[in-house]
């Protein structure tokens, strides 16, 4: 995934930094780029600065929505809400464990985001954290992470959450993305393990619900960051990224994202068909899915492109935050135990409780 976005008042000189002009491109700004132009605004030393970039390489709102995807899941496999100490060892570990993928990710692209204006502020490119720190950084989250899962929740959960890691990291990052249009379908699948981690940590298995999660996320991912891809296929194209705008041209991108959608649409609907999920999420599922192909088609027929195909970014990551919401939602207003489906894979829990928590 991309960096989350938020839309600020163009500075001139400080725009000019970043490489945007105004207007489009100007206001279409992440949240890691108004970071870096914060840091040239009160300088880069002091240890504020200095949290403040350890915070932007892990891509905080990046995480937000994968702990979502994480935590649901969690909830609907035990048809309750899980103990507090499950919940709270499951999202230290994915958010240190998708920090420290952000955080090497970064290390690998500090060559490419020194051109491009959404990232030629991050800490690598901009000065203000050495390439061997950033690295460093990355990898002591990762293996922090997989000792918080190991220890605190179970083994399965911090198999995965890492192979997410090394998938995003060596997968998509250091192969696909600078290889082939197909990065985003291939490598997006490291944004599809979240929920294999939160059904995991929650059950100590992997059942075919599970499986149905991980494929939703799969499916949303290209039209998710084509979207984003359109907006910014000069970037891409000035640094010699292969994303599918700048390889199979615009139209082209807009009929893919429209089929990855149509396929997307029916797997949302696949566990309400034996149970895994109930009327309340198939509804929600329904509706949600509506206004995304809507969004997908809208792109399709703008004279101009941009501004619907920004709508459709932004809405995306809403429209999942909403999708797994909305399982959350039905896993406690169903009645009766959820049928998981065929489990596939199974490890012991790890039984970790607070003081005064029952297990």
């Amino acid at each position: 995934m991309s960096d989350a976005i938020a839309t600020f008042p163009p500075d001139a000189p400080l725009a000019r930094a970043a490489g945007t002009q105004g207007g489009t491109d100007g206001e279409m700004t992440t949240a890691t780029q108004r970071a870096g132009i914060a840091a040239a605004r009160t300088g880069s030393g002091g240890v504020a600065q200095r949290l403040r970039d350890y915070v932007t390489l892990t891509k905080p709102r990046i995480i937000s929505l994968l702990l979502v995807t994480t935590v649901a899941p969690m909830l609907i496999a035990l048809g309750r809400m899980p103990s507090w100490s499950s919940v709270m060892w499951t999202m230290l570990g994915g958010y240190l464990m998708a920090g420290g993928a952000n955080a090497i990710n970064m290390f690998i692209d500090r060559d490419i985001d020194a051109h491009m204006p959404r990232t030629k502020l991050r800490p690598i490119p901009s000065g203000r954290m050495s390439p061997a720190h950033v690295l460093a950084f990355g990898i002591t989250l990762g293996a922090a992470a997989f000792a918080v899962f190991a220890l605190f929740v179970n083994l399965l959960s911090g198999v995965l959450a890492m192979s997410g890691l090394l998938y995003y990291v060596f997968i998509y990052t250091r192969w696909l993305k600078r290889t082939s249009p197909q990065n985003i379908v291939v490598g997006g699948a490291a944004g599809a393990f979240p929920p294999l981690v939160g059904w995991a940590a929650a059950t100590g298995q992997i059942s075919l619900t599970a499986v149905y999660m991980f494929l939703i996320v799969f499916f949303w991912t290209p039209p998710h960051f084509w979207a984003l891809a359109l907006v910014k296929q000069k970037d891409y194209g000035r640094v010699g990224i292969p994303m599918a705008p700048n390889v199979w041209g615009e139209r082209e991108t807009m009929k893919q994202m429209l089929l990855y959608t149509l396929i997307l649409i029916p797997i949302t609907l696949g566990p309400v068909t034996y149970g895994g999920l109930g009327a309340v999420y198939g509804v929600s599922a329904a509706v949600l899915g509506a206004w995304f192909l809507r969004d997908v088609v809208r792109v399709m027929r703008a004279a101009d492109f941009v501004r619907p195909a920004w709508t459709l970014y932004r809405n995306s990551l809403l429209y999942l935050a909403l999708l797994f919401a909305a399982m959350a939602v039905d896993g406690l207003v169903s009645r009766g135990e959820p049928s998981p489906g065929v489990v596939f894979v199974r490890s012991s829990p790890v039984a970790v409780t607070l003081p005064g928590e029952r297990p």
